[in-house]
């Protein structure tokens, strides 16, 4: 059996913003399951209520629209021409969730940008693929005139917790990305931020 590469050893992969031209790989990628359960990254964007009530292709086109929008909603990590990887990252006020969030509400007054979500095609999981997309989200969002950017992974009870767990992505990934530790209100939920560096 052929053995998978390790994050030691990185996958030759190129991130791209996730355009309107790149809805197709975005779509494919996703499945019919739109990532998990009909979400379609929609779960933080939209009033609870109304996001379980889109479950599924209500959420599929509120996607949609915000990729064929002027501002691309994330990144896309590539393995030649098949889409492999997700992460999704705004400005934090475009997320409804952290706005009403106990446990991740602001930590200071800085305008920062959110990474929300990160999605990884199981064949491509723990080979790095994470730890890339989040760089290259700082990056994205540097070009938009970000200049911190947040990250809320998830710390999971059990070790082998299914992915569906860890959808805003690990500790280890972000720590490996350059984000560091700036709050923790639970102990399964840190707040990690990377500063962009203005002088690139």
């Amino acid at each position: 059996m052929k053995k998978k590469p390790s994050p030691a050893t990185p996958l030759r992969l190129r991130c791209l913003p996730a355009t309107e031209a790149r809805w197709a790989d975005l779509e494919a990628l996703f499945g019919e399951r739109g990532a998990c359960g009909g979400c379609w990254c929609m779960a933080w964007r939209l009033p609870r209520a109304q996001y379980v009530a889109g479950k599924g292709l209500s959420n599929r086109k509120a996607l949609r629209r915000l990729v064929k929008s002027k501002e691309p909603p994330g990144i896309l990590a590539y393995a030649g021409r098949k889409a492999v990887g997700w992460c999704a990252v705004a400005p934090r006020s475009e997320y409804s969730f952290l706005e009403r969030s106990r446990v991740l509400k602001q930590v200071d007054a800085l305008p920062v940008w959110s990474i929300s979500c990160l999605f990884v095609l199981k064949s491509h999981r723990r080979q790095g693929v994470s730890t890339l997309l989040l760089r290259a989200a700082v990056e994205f969002a540097a070009s938009r005139g970000a200049k911190w950017v947040e990250g809320y992974p998830t710390i999971p009870y059990a070790e082998n917790a299914p992915a569906a767990f860890i959808w805003t992505g690990t500790l280890s990934s972000f720590e490996r990305a350059g984000f560091t530790e700036v709050a923790r209100r639970s102990p399964g939920r840190p707040i990690m931020r990377a500063a962009v560096d203005q002088r690139r």
